[in-house]
């Protein structure tokens, strides 16, 4: 499982990017985990879907029709951002995409579990730059992703 992290506001770019990695991770066996929510989660969930890959949204409200439309398996948690630490709980890698305050908790909680973190135009962290693994295109976040991820927790 590899979890894609970012923004749910919308933008076009941050969107394509996650697109394409929700396609690739769909077409490297993974199945994807994110917050279920609009933006980045959305367009990641539209990408691996599309390819016919496997799509959970861990939701920060109680009602599971809060998913996007994207996502198969809706997770009601009713626990607001608590909810990130099951988003990378839950995953073997994370890829942050763009991102916000929400998307800088969830690449600390990665790191604090173990999980590797692959970024793309997301977050910089000067004084820990061994916290993020910074890539450039869709395919390279993925296939380092899936190469970190490896056989699993």
């Amino acid at each position: 499982m590899v979890a894609v992290c970012g923004s749910s506001a919308e933008d076009a770019q941050l969107n394509g990017l996650a697109e394409d990695v929700g396609r690739l991770l769909a077409a490297g066996g993974a199945t994807l985990v994110c917050g279920g929510g609009g933006g980045v989660m959305a367009a990641a969930c539209r990408g691996a879907l599309a390819a016919g890959g496997v799509t959970i949204g861990i939701l920060p409200g109680g009602d599971p029709a809060e998913a996007n439309p994207h996502v198969q398996i809706a997770v009601a948690t009713g626990m607001g951002h608590a909810r990130n630490a099951i988003i990378v709980q839950t995953a073997d890698a994370v890829i942050a995409v763009g991102g916000a305050y929400g998307t800088l908790s969830e690449i600390a909680l990665a790191s604090a579990c173990g999980r590797p973190v692959v970024g793309m135009r997301t977050w910089e962290l000067g004084g820990r730059p061994e916290t993020i693994h910074a890539t450039a295109t869709p395919a390279e976040a993925v296939a380092l992703a899936l190469r970190l991820a490896g056989g699993g927790r």
